[in-house]
């Protein structure tokens, strides 16, 4: 029996929503941007799409942006509000905890002469507001902060930080969303931009959103024809919106018995990891879904392989990070060695408790086979 509990990098696609692709696919053949009835069929079923997303989302149709998945979303909102608001200034916060694909692009404005300044966190990962309310300053434009951290699974508070920088009228608020959307009922109206992808709750690879208030203009990082907005050009795939859409409203149905389900998996885990050798390095402030922890002298890598022997799938750090080492886990705990051993295993409401125990059956078999073979090799 397969055990996949590594739904934070990636879930499997819900049947329903593969089969609205598919009938999408064989049915709305006309391109949305076309003049004749074929091309008008599919843009009507686009707003509609778009009309159920914004509804479950408390959000205006308008202020969606359709792009390939979260890394674009989150590159054309840095770099789109960059671009635009150069003339006000420079200069942009981020956190050690978000996504390679928020790393990156603000690397690459650091060569444009962009400046980045990186806000601290408290012992237990989540934003320091003070430091935050210090490294504002007038030539701020934007400031990132990714709601959830994808390997520790640190959620910050949106809200007050939205309040901080929204006080500064020149500095805008982005956060990536990624792990969050489907998993928690999001607050966007503290947000001026925010951005998805559709596989991480059981959605389709290749769609995903980013969500700009209606007030703000960036510039467009993809320029070329038509498209649902002039802020991101290129022929609309109908069959992923209308498969985004319905991977959101599936995710959203009975939520409360999901969270309850989850919550328990996560107590249970929690329980029993605590009684093995290895350090734990998700707290009370991370959401259930996403438990991480270190082992003790034992590489990483090494565990996830012996694991995947046995049909076992869970992941040693974000699956687009960069490096031998968890970023986040060390900007939280401040040890190399827990950075370099970190696991995560990340949980869903499909996740059983007896995969659970059968988890921790094989993980601690080989955890002790591990151990010795450490300690032999050591004498």
């Amino acid at each position: 029996m397969m055990i996949y509990l590594d739904y934070s990098a990636t879930t499997p696609v819900h049947d329903e929503v593969l089969s609205t692709y598919v009938e999408v696919c064989k049915n709305f053949i006309g391109n949305p941007n076309s003049l004749h009835k074929l091309g008008v069929f599919a843009k009507r079923l686009i707003d509609a799409s778009s009309s159920q997303i914004a509804s479950i989302l408390n959000i205006k149709s308008s202020e969606i942006i359709y792009t390939s998945g979260a890394s674009e979303s989150n590159n054309t909102a840095i770099k789109g509000i960059c671009f635009r608001y150069q003339n006000r200034g420079k200069h942009i916060i981020t956190t050690e905890l978000e996504h390679s694909s928020i790393i990156a692009p603000l690397n690459y404005l650091q060569n444009l002469g962009f400046e980045v300044d990186f806000v601290h966190l408290d012992e237990h990962g989540r934003v320091d507001l003070e430091d935050l309310k210090r490294l504002i300053r007038e030539d701020t434009i934007l400031v990132s902060v990714c709601s959830v951290n994808s390997e520790v699974g640190v959620r910050q508070p949106l809200k007050e930080i939205s309040q901080i920088v929204h006080q500064h009228s020149k500095c805008f608020f982005h956060s990536d969303v990624t792990q969050s959307i489907g998993k928690e009922k999001i607050d966007f109206s503290c947000l001026d931009l925010a951005s998805f992808s559709a596989q991480k709750f059981f959605g389709m690879k290749g769609i995903g959103c980013l969500i700009k208030k209606q007030s703000i203009l960036i510039e467009p990082i993809i320029h070329g024809g038509k498209s649902t907005t002039v802020f991101r050009s290129g022929t609309p795939p109908v069959a992923l919106i209308t498969s985004l859409a319905k991977a959101l409203r599936l995710s959203y149905e009975d939520f409360e018995k999901k969270t309850e389900h989850v919550l328990q998996l996560h107590d249970y885990f929690m329980k029993r990891i605590r009684n093995l050798d290895v350090f734990v390095n998700s707290n009370s402030f991370c959401i259930p879904h996403i438990i991480n922890f270190s082992l003790n002298q034992i590489q990483s890598e090494t565990m996830l392989h012996a694991l995947e022997e046995e049909d076992i799938y869970i992941s040693t750090q974000t699956a687009c990070s960069v490096g031998n080492y968890s970023r986040a886990v060390f900007a939280i705990t401040k040890n190399k060695n827990r950075a370099m051993s970190s696991m995560r295993v990340s949980l869903s409401y499909l996740t059983t408790m007896e995969e659970l125990d059968q988890f921790f059956t094989i993980f601690t078999k080989k955890l002790e086979k591990l151990s010795d073979l450490k300690s032999n090799v050591g004498k």
